[in-house]
């Protein structure tokens, strides 16, 4: 039995889904240059990086501003803080209500749409299923846990038995689940820093946390931002790179986070309709959304739906996402009729590697 299993950083995270092709070429001399502003840091478990090109200036403390916006996210949706809001009402008693913070609410509206859309292949209630594989944030043996620990873990999951007042903003739940918002609350951030930004007419910026980013305006030479895409491989090496003057961008995959067993490997995506491991050959999706919580959540979901059920939905709901697969040694690519804009004027590798 071989095995492999890591618990991915932010910054590794960062690394291997993307890296920036980024270009400093400012006019030295030039009275009304703009200031190029580079912050960055360590929240919610994972690293933040910010560029603005500020043709104005910024206000002096953004940087603390920008960290007290990421510690309320962080504070409202942990699952490591046992006293964030969202701890707290993994302990709530079932039937019991209590009111949500306009932050956790938005989050949960978003999943709640993702979850309906993706034919519930997006479940932030999957966590003990999560768990029970060893895929969790407690280390564990790599088993293979039997059909009926599959289904008694089940029932204790399933995002149907959440229950969403909106006339009183409370939130409730009819069996004992527990949520793990980590696969959208880092986007739900990277738009919060970003809407700080807009308010203070910073149109120009880049913000990414843990590799999740949305950019807009235009980067220091006054071009659109480049991102590229990377092959779901051990070495990083890019497949593609486009350009982006306004949205947001979320890569996931499967490929670092796995155990392998007699032969057979394991992915850490667990589909929650079935408790098990992915079995399909999609190695990692790339999507474009306005909003990066929506990216975030959208690129977990298309990771479990594979690429036919995927494609079907993304195309349904104008998702632009791209596909690489496996096969055998290679990749092979596919994409939605919404990310073909941005294939147009984009920079690639031979789409078989």
């Amino acid at each position: 039995m071989t095995s492999h299993k890591t618990q991915i950083t932010g910054l590794e995270k960062a690394s291997f889904l993307f890296f920036l092709l980024l270009t400093f070429s400012l006019l030295s001399g030039c009275d009304h240059a703009p200031e190029v502003i580079k912050i960055s840091g360590s929240k919610m478990g994972t690293s933040y990086h910010i560029t603005i090109v500020a043709d104005q200036p910024a206000p002096a403390d953004l940087a603390e501003q920008i960290d007290q916006v990421l510690s309320a996210v962080d504070q409202s949706m942990s699952t490591y803080k046992a006293e964030s809001e969202l701890s707290q009402f993994n302990r709530l008693p079932v039937s019991e209500s209590v009111k949500a913070s306009d932050q956790l609410w938005s989050v949960l509206q978003t999943s709640e749409k993702i979850w309906r859309q993706s034919n519930a292949a997006f479940d932030p209630s999957v966590g003990p299923v999560v768990d029970l594989w060893g895929f969790g944030p407690v280390a564990s043996e790599d088993t293979i846990p039997s059909d009926e620990a599959i289904a008694a873990s089940l029932e204790n999951s399933g995002f149907e038995h959440l229950q969403l007042n909106s006339s009183a903003q409370t939130i409730s739940k009819q069996k004992a689940i527990a949520l793990d918002l980590s696969a959208v609350a880092k986007g739900y951030a990277v738009d919060q820093v970003a809407d700080l930004l807009e308010m203070y007419a910073l149109p120009d910026y880049l913000v990414e946390v843990g590799g999740e980013m949305r950019l807009s305006g235009s980067n220091p030479e006054g071009n659109p931002w480049r991102v590229a895409i990377e092959l779901p491989s051990l070495m990083p090496q890019v497949q593609r790179v486009i350009e982006i003057n306004n949205g947001a961008v979320a890569t996931s995959g499967d490929y670092r986070n796995y155990f392998e067993k007699d032969g057979v490997r394991y992915s850490h995506t667990i589909d929650p309709r079935y408790g098990k491991p992915i079995t399909h050959n999609l190695a990692s999706v790339t999507v474009v959304a306005e909003s990066c919580a929506d990216a975030d959540a959208w690129a977990t979901a298309f990771m479990v739906l594979g690429e036919e059920q995927g494609l079907r939905i993304a195309n349904q709901h104008s998702i632009a996402v791209y596909m690489l697969l496996r096969e055998g040694d290679d990749f092979r690519v596919n994409s939605s009729a919404a990310f073909q804009p941005y294939l147009l004027d984009s920079q690639h590798l031979p789409d078989e590697i």
